[in-house]
């Protein structure tokens, strides 16, 4: 790409400033060591930025004298107004794969300041550079800005004293020399290269028009001449545009009878001091001022011509022995202009295995290897910027159809197409791929909305002519957005490709968003079910028991045991965190069991030591209705000593009675013949009959907390309360009101004669030891203190 305007502007005040490749001098090396001591890094540079390279005016801790520009931190650096730094290079996508990262000198931080020359332009910068991740605050970096205002003060000094013009003009043919090897050895721009070797040819000679061309070959093999920079100067309006289709393309002359053409078919130099009567004149643009002298010289690379140069109007005219002096710079050209071609083969075979292996050969569009690096860049950004990025999967609806009726060619018509209208329909900085087929994604920058997806399928919608044919599609579309997805760039894809087949699922033409919340859960449950059955297994499942007290008596009545997970990587877990995600399994049946068999051993000890508690187990809907729940209730209370089973209690859910009444009556029937008593949990919230409710064998209502916790505060919530214990006394049932919490609540469920409680007011779920420290702690009137 050429350089900007700005860029050359910087380029020419560098070549002013006359500082590049001179030798190391002590005023820089004092202020880079200054900098690598306090900081106590590896390296500090005073860079300089060329066309190409990065070159090292000072440095301190390598022995690298230059770099491309194009793997240069610097050259980002030069782009800022301000200190840039990388913190970490081989987390930066911009730069872990640079090669200053993956080998020497092993980058991982770097912090530079801009330097400034005297006219305002940023020439280099001052940096430094460490193979360990660093964290600077700005404050810490201050002595770096105020070092690299040390070096343009230095420079300033140097400009204001050394501004002169005399130059001797070995000199200047030395410099001209150099400068052709800087540029061409770094440089692919060759129309920006000839300009500066003929401005440098122009002023070395004292001529005043002049060009420079490339001799190339026609498949005849016929030589021609391709200008490469010619003088640009207040010709005709015609001959004007002549030096534009040079700036943009190259002028090409291909006669060789005149004195443009000549030195190609000879390959001599060729003199004219009076053009006007030279019978080889001729071959100038039209309108190009009068020549009146003339010298054309071929340039050489070994035997081969591969250039030539012509200069005309030189005071005094031309002579051989001008380019004989010139031969050494026009050696050079030749040498370097022979590299220059090996480096631009090099560079196409490069270029296009790039493009091969990273842009669809059918729409050009960025293939699924190159959408990764552009993703994870578009991830990047987004964090630093706090933004989001929404991936789009898009596939289309009907293209099978049209691939198998109309033939390859045409479906290929329809990607091309459809890939431009993608292109069309998003931003510039956004990103459209193609994966493969039919497949397509979009990644848009800052976008969330239904609005900005709908007008992509509808552009896709749009009919498609190619030749006689009017082709019909839609597309189905899948969304997920970074970062409320907070997964990597594969996830992102496969959660929008879900997204995509959702979309297909509810009728194709449309889009879904990725349902974050869902594959969370599952996500979860699948977690969950890997380790669960281990976790049993290492006895990491642990009952922990909550008094239940007789409000009426004012006793400790018994324990509710309620299961937790002792996880060795999230500490404990309440059964909300995983009971749900075994639900319909086999480990829903093993927990039940484990949790039965885990409250006959404690009722064991309780009769043991003379204590009178009950224990009340939750059980799980799908392990209580399920074909083996007869059988485990029965070989596992079976040869249980009958007080054992008389101070057990069972407690289901309501709404799992209402699930399947018959098994739900049958299993609940077969526990009281076993005799353990039955308690009917979260009652109010699962609307029974009352048919039902006087059916099932239940001897114990839980009045679910919610009424419990609002009957202060809520008329409706007492009055639910005051109704299910009228209810329970009708049918002789007792109560447990859970979840007190409030002095205040005890005492309204005391006078409304509710019978039994429990909750945070007395204590919290506690491990069986604990549990027993309490109990004998517990006295009525120290009820509220305990916890």
């Amino acid at each position: 790409m050429p350089p900007s305007s700005v860029e050359k502007r910087r380029l020419a005040a560098l070549e002013r400033l006359g500082i590049l490749d001179t030798p190391p001098e002590e005023r820089f090396e004092r202020l880079t060591r200054i900098a690598r001591q306090y900081y106590g890094v590896k390296i500090a540079l005073f860079t300089i930025l060329d066309v190409e390279r990065q070159w090292f005016k000072s440095s301190q801790g390598t022995d690298l004298q230059e770099t491309p520009r194009s793997v240069a931190f610097c050259d980002h650096a030069i782009r800022q107004d301000k200190l840039f730094v990388v913190e970490d290079a081989t987390r930066d996508p911009r730069f872990r794969n640079n090669p200053l990262v993956t080998d020497e000198p092993h980058i991982r931080f770097y912090a530079g300041m801009p330097v400034r020359e005297p006219s305002g332009f940023k020439l280099g910068t001052l940096c430094i550079i460490d193979d360990q991740p660093r964290k600077y605050t700005e404050i810490d970096l201050d002595v770096l800005r105020t070092l690299a205002s040390l070096i343009e003060d230095e420079l300033e000094r140097s400009y204001l004293a050394s501004d002169e013009s005399d130059y001797v003009e070995v000199s200047h043919l030395s410099r001209a020399i150099h400068r052709a090897q800087n540029v061409f050895l770094t440089s692919d721009n060759d129309r920006a290269a000839f300009e500066q070797m003929l401005n440098d040819l122009l002023s070395l000679t004292g001529s005043q028009f002049g060009f420079i061309g490339e001799v190339l070959y026609s498949d005849a093999d016929v030589p021609y001449l391709k200008i490469g920079a010619i003088t640009n100067i207040a010709w005709s309006p015609e001959t004007q545009a002549l030096y534009q289709q040079v700036e943009r393309r190259g002028l090409i002359f291909d006669r060789l009878d005149n004195l443009l053409g000549k030195p190609m078919v000879t390959g001599e130099v060729i003199i004219s001091d009076d053009v006007s009567k030279d019978l080889r004149r001729g071959g100038l643009p039209p309108g190009h001022p009068a020549i009146e002298s003339y010298i054309g010289i071929p340039i050489f690379s070994g035997e081969q011509q591969i250039g030539m140069v012509g200069l005309a109007n030189r005071l005094g005219g031309y002579r051989k022995k001008l380019a004989d002096e010139l031969g050494p710079l026009l050696q050079t050209v030749g040498n370097l202009i022979e590299r220059k071609r090996l480096y631009q083969e090099k560079h196409e075979h490069r270029k296009r295995l790039e493009q091969a292996a990273n842009y669809d050969s059918l729409t050009g569009l960025p293939n699924r290897r190159r959408l990764t690096q552009l993703f994870e860049e578009e991830l990047h950004e987004a964090d630093l910027r706090n933004g989001k990025v929404a991936v789009c999967f898009i596939d289309l609806d009907g293209f099978k159809e049209i691939n198998d009726k109309h033939g390859h060619a045409v479906g290929d018509a329809v990607l091309k197409s459809i890939a431009e209208r993608l292109q069309t329909a998003i931003r510039e900085h956004d990103v459209v791929a193609r994966l493969g087929g039919d497949e397509f994604v979009a990644i848009l920058r800052d976008v969330d909305h239904p609005k900005v997806y709908a007008r992509m399928l509808e552009t896709v919608r749009q009919p498609i002519s190619y030749k006689q044919f009017v082709l019909h599609l839609s597309a189905s579309m899948g969304v997920t957005v970074y970062p409320d997805d907070n997964v990597d760039t594969d996830m992102l894809l496969r959660h929008a490709d879900q997204a995509m087949y959702a979309a297909k699922e509810s009728g194709k033409n449309g889009f879904k968003v990725f349902d974050l919340d869902s594959h969370l859960t599952r996500k979860e449950r699948i977690r969950v079910l890997e380790q669960i059955g281990g976790a049993l297994d290492k006895q990491e499942l642990e009952l922990y028991y909550q008094p239940k007290l007789n409000l009426r008596d004012r006793t400790l009545e018994g324990f509710e045991a309620l299961i937790r997970w002792n996880h060795p990587d999230e500490g404990l877990l309440s059964p909300g965190r995983f009971m749900e995600h075994i639900e319909y399994t086999e480990h829903a049946r093993l927990v039940g069991l484990f949790v039965i068999r885990s409250a006959i051993r404690v009722l064991e000890t309780f009769i043991d030591q003379g204590l009178p508690y009950t224990v009340s187990v939750n059980l799980s809907p799908s392990h209580f209705l399920s074909t083996h729940f007869p059988g485990d209730i029965n070989d596992t209370l079976g040869a249980c000593p009958a007080e054992v089973r008389s101070r057990l209690i069972i407690e289901i859910l309501e709404s799992t009675a209402l699930d399947d009444a018959e098994t739900a009556l049958t299993n609940l029937g077969l526990c009281r013949h076993l005799g353990v008593d039955i308690s009917l949990d979260d009652f109010g919230t699962g609307y029974s009959s009352l048919t039902n409710f006087r059916d099932l064998p239940a001897r114990e209502i839980k009045i679910d907390r919610s009424f419990v916790q609002d009957m202060i505060i809520d008329p409706n919530g007492d009055m639910i309360v005051q109704a299910i214990l009228g209810l329970s006394r009708s049918f002789n049932r007792r109560t447990v009101a859970e979840g007190i919490e409030t002095v205040e609540v005890e005492q309204r469920l005391i006078e409304l004669g509710c019978e039994n409680g429990q909750g945070f007011l007395y204590s919290p779920p506690l491990p069986l030891a604990e549990a027993l420290a309490w109990a004998h702690r517990f006295h009525w009137d120290h009820r509220h203190v305990l916890n």
